[in-house]
């Protein structure tokens, strides 16, 4: 079985199992999923949608971020993990959305990468999920499961990226990358993976073996 034809199989086994999927992430514009999407580098998104109930409500616009208190927003984020640097970033990002995109999430890979604090992970889900663009969002369950089934046999998540846009139609890409999030949180976890359950075993090729 090619990998294509391993994706092929696959889709139609992810859509019984996991029909109606969603970003994980709370937010109700561009920026906030942008903001939402930095501080869950490291952290649950259970936790950054608790620490953002109450940031969005503080800090409404660009503007009000970009101008933001330093240790004000490290206080704010702390429960977020590595809070200093992710204050850091949003500010400076902030700055820049103002300078150089007129207060607007731009939507271009090599736009977003250019702000402080977003790499690809970040700029493929604001892609997705903002603007409904073919898109890869490779987080620790996209590239554990990828793996395990067969379809890629990088560690790298930028050669993981490029392995899975090879072979996931890309109307498909960031519906995949959510189901993947789904199944490795219920049933392919990092440890102990409950292959006895598992709704895409059949085309797996770890099953029963992790």
């Amino acid at each position: 079985m090619t990998k294509k034809e391993r994706v092929a199989a696959l889709i139609p086994l992810l859509d019984a199992a996991y029909p109606e999927v969603k970003c994980s992430l709370n937010y109700s514009n561009p920026l906030e999923m942008l903001i939402a999407t930095q501080l869950s580098a490291q952290c649950t998104d259970a936790r950054v949608n608790i620490v953002t109930e109450t940031l969005f409500k503080k800090y409404r616009t660009v503007e009000d971020f970009a101008n933001a208190d330093y240790t004000e927003l490290c206080e704010d984020i702390k429960s977020a993990g590595f809070y200093r640097n992710k204050a850091k970033n949003i500010i400076l990002c902030c700055q820049r959305l103002i300078e150089a995109y007129g207060g607007e999430v731009p939507d271009t890979m090599e736009d977003l990468t250019s702000l402080a604090g977003t790499g690809r992970k970040t700029a493929n889900l604001v892609l997705g999920d903002i603007f409904g663009k073919p898109a890869v969002v490779v987080d620790t369950h996209c590239k554990r499961i990828a793996k395990r089934i067969g379809l890629t046999s990088n560690d790298d998540p930028t050669k993981v990226e490029m392995d899975l846009k090879k072979i996931v139609p890309p109307d498909y890409q960031l519906r995949l990358c959510h189901q993947f999030v789904y199944h490795g949180r219920a049933v392919c976890t990092a440890r102990n993976p409950k292959c006895e359950i598992c709704p895409v075993a059949e085309v797996c090729k770890s099953a029963g073996k992790c």
